[in-house]
């Protein structure tokens, strides 16, 4: 254990100050672990994915990119690390605005991929505005759901819910575009933490009809007015912004009918709309279950964006059946570790911060291997630390930050002085009870 404060030096001020708070040196060990350990399958499998970029930039310059941004989230980790988690209860409104003005500049400005704006450069970096939007989403709910909180009774007040609510549906309108997968996952996240702030049932399942009436509605709406924009003979096309939309509409709807189609896939024809899937299948089949070894994937060659959206095929081709089950294992012990340090915790906003990223960052994994074994329609979905991207690494660096600091400085040990001590250290705001000890 280390003091934040020294002791004083003069005997007779001692009887005048306050006992000091005491803080672990570093965060809990098994997240250190389980970073590092990601961090390593990460480098590995992303140069036994990378061929086309090899032949096209040499050998190491796909993996020193890679190693340089991973470099960057180890930084960023050490760095809030040593925060006390009250600063991220500072900063939440901050970063969803900053969020929401890159979401808005993508819209207008952002480079287009595969129909829609999902990205800009910055400093030779691509910034994905939706990555940080899930992230804001975490921060926000975490600081309402833990204003709301009713004193020394279990349940949350109906505002914060309905602020919650309205705050995703926020967010969600401005991820729709980019894909309906992201939106899904950002109201996975906002369901889990509600529920996790302790927020009961029926709330629960009202905000949950309304995301559903609103949400299909909208979906609804944009498949049938595109639909007879196309029957009435509309010159839909005339913009860019327009040949776009139309654009994302097909992809999904080409999705939707694979994903929904009678015909087994052994038996589907390979074409240029189906060949990452097909791929893909042929990549897992091909791993069997020990895997043919990292660097032998005879995939990765034809893989279509095997080193991002479906890198987790080229991870079962090399590492089998055993090497996938062992990832997933891996991400399902992360999500096990926040629980732990949720329990111990006193005051809400810890608990929901460190429960609200480690969703965040399983929800995504699992979505992204529900999507590569063609368990959800095909999507494209960053498996979290693992698929290259940048912003998909700095992302879930700070969130792992953000975990690693609950576990250092939210008092965990239950000697009733330290809880007594944090509690008058912390502000009103902040000294909500912890909902899952009520």
């Amino acid at each position: 254990m280390e003091a934040t404060e020294s002791a004083p030096a003069s005997g007779a001020h001692v009887a005048e100050a306050k006992p000091a708070i005491t803080y672990k040196r570093h965060g809990d060990k098994s997240i250190w672990g389980i970073f590092i350990t990601l961090c390593i399958i990460s480098v590995i499998e992303l140069y036994s994915a990378s061929s086309r970029e090899v032949a096209a930039a040499g050998v190491y310059g796909p993996i020193m990119r890679h190693c340089f941004l991973l470099g960057m989230g180890v930084c960023i980790v050490l760095l809030l690390e040593r925060l006390h988690y009250k600063a991220f209860f500072a900063c939440a409104w901050v970063i969803a605005f900053l969020s929401m003005g890159m979401m808005l500049y993508v819209t207008l400005f952002g480079e287009i991929v595969n129909g829609a704006r999902r990205s800009f450069s910055l400093m030779g970096i691509t910034i994905q505005p939706s990555e940080f939007i899930k992230l804001s989403a975490v921060l926000v709910i975490a600081q309402i759901m833990s204003k709301s909180q009713r004193p020394k009774a279990i349940g949350v007040r109906t505002q914060g819910v309905v602020l919650s609510a309205i705050m995703v549906l926020l967010f969600g309108g401005l991820l729709f575009k980019q894909g309906l997968t992201n939106t899904i996952l950002l109201m996975s996240i906002s369901m889990a933490m509600i529920a996790i702030g302790g927020t009961e049932l029926k709330k629960m399942l009202c905000v949950g009809l309304v995301y559903a009436v609103i949400g299909g509605g909208v979906v609804f709406a944009k498949f049938m007015s595109e639909g007879d924009s196309k029957a009435k003979g509309d010159e839909i096309a005339t913009t860019e912004q327009a040949l776009t939309t139309d654009k994302r509409h097909g992809t999904w709807q080409a999705r939707l009918d694979r994903f929904f189609s009678d015909v087994p896939k052994y038996e589907e024809e390979i074409t240029a709309k189906n060949r990452q899937e097909m791929y893909s299948y042929m990549a897992q089949a091909n791993g069997g279950v020990f895997g043919v070894f990292p660097g032998n994937s005879r995939e990765t060659a034809r893989l279509p964006l095997a080193f991002s959206d479906y890198i987790f095929s080229i991870i079962i081709e090399d590492l089998g059946f055993v090497g996938g089950v062992g990832l997933l294992i891996l991400y399902l012990w992360l999500l096990a570790r926040a629980g732990i340090i949720a329990k111990k915790c006193h005051r809400a906003f810890p608990v929901l911060l460190v429960m609200g990223m480690a969703v965040m960052i399983v929800l995504q994994a699992l979505f992204h291997m529900a999507i590569t074994t063609g368990t959800f329609p095909v999507s494209g979905q960053p498996l979290p630390l693992i698929s290259k991207g940048g912003t998909s690494i700095i992302v879930t660096s700070i969130a792992i930050g953000a975990m690693l600091s609950v576990s250092r400085t939210a008092v965990q040990n239950g000697n009733r002085q330290e809880v007594k001590e944090e509690l008058n250290a912390l502000p009103e705001e902040l000294r909500a009870e912890n909902p899952v000890q009520l």
